[in-house]
């Protein structure tokens, strides 16, 4: 790792949640609205899959929370949010069990013709990524209720003493995760395409 005061940051490979993210890669294919709050819903019982060649972000905070499923039980995430996110080259993939058929993979992708995937106000709850990251002007160990380069409109998910990060930049390449929702104030998807397959695994999923 290196580092430098109020300056970049460079984490390479990493795999754990609560680190700086690469989250905002996560939304596409899941419920968007205007001035959403992440998680502000349910959650279902299937986790999704993203990969992106590259995102680049500003005004990036990330805190931990949990996330309750429809039934109740609680599920431990990383919320991790970004003001704005431009993407390339993102595909999103979730797999989706149907009773007496087997499993299905709904995939779609988005920003892979040249033109990039923009959200604003993105919000993604995940629990696992792994990428290459260059953050700019990184504080690590805020306390969530003081952080102040993300969105604001988050607060109803913050335990105000417990730990956060952010970063006025984060440049993301060769993303791989796992989350379990998201919100955006808007989602621009240039190039979106769907497919469906029956069954799961390599060929049918991002990876």
């Amino acid at each position: 790792m290196e580092s430098q005061a109020r300056g970049g940051t460079r984490w390479k490979r990493f795999a754990v949640v609560m680190v700086p993210s690469v989250a905002a890669t996560a939304a596409i294919g899941v419920a968007v609205a205007q001035g959403a709050l992440a998680a502000s819903f349910s959650v279902s019982g299937q986790q999704f899959k993203v990969k992106v060649k590259e995102l680049d972000g500003r005004g990036f905070v990330q805190y931990g929370t949990l996330d309750t499923q429809h039934g109740g039980k609680k599920i431990p995430v990383a919320v991790s949010a970004f003001k704005n996110a431009k993407i390339e080259s993102l595909c999103q993939s979730v797999v989706v069990p149907v009773p007496l058929f087997g499993d299905v993979t709904l995939k779609l992708e988005a920003g892979g013709d040249g033109r990039k995937v923009e959200a604003k106000n993105l919000f993604i709850d995940l629990d696992q990524l792994k990428a290459d990251a260059v953050f700019g002007n990184i504080n690590i160990g805020v306390a969530a209720g003081d952080t102040s380069k993300g969105p604001t409109n988050d607060s109803n998910k913050k335990d105000p003493g417990s730990f956060g990060q952010e970063a006025d930049t984060a440049k993301l390449t060769d993303v791989e995760q796992t989350a379990w929702a998201t919100n955006a104030g808007t989602f621009k998807l240039p190039g979106l395409s769907m497919k469906i397959y029956k069954g799961s695994g390599k060929g049918k999923e991002c990876f």
